[in-house]
């Protein structure tokens, strides 16, 4: 797996699991520090999969994210009118985070 990072998330390939299911999807995430309650949150859309949107049926799910820098839950929820749906976690994202010398 490759893809591109930048100080804002991740945008390349990444395999989710879905129950029993494992997909190979292609996502763009990004996320923000939440000072009110001290979480990083991320979020983004994976690219349209029709195998994914079989097993959702439009539906909300709990999920695994892998991609190559780390492995997280997520949650996975509405798709837009192109059919990416959105994905989203809490706390240690699934890219690197830039860092203040």
């Amino acid at each position: 797996m490759t893809g591109t990072t930048d100080e804002d998330g991740y945008r390349g390939p990444a395999r989710l699991v879905v129950g029993d299911t494992q997909l190979a999807v292609e996502v763009d995430l990004r996320g923000h520090f939440q000072p009110i309650d001290g979480r990083y949150h991320w979020y983004g859309r994976i690219t349209a999969n029709s195998a994914l949107s079989t097993l959702l049926s439009g539906k909300k799910r709990s999920a695994r994210l892998h991609t190559p820098y780390g492995e997280v839950a997520a949650e996975l929820s509405d798709p837009d009118p192109w059919d990416r749906y959105r994905i989203a976690g809490l706390s240690t994202p699934p890219f690197p985070l830039a860092t203040s010398a």
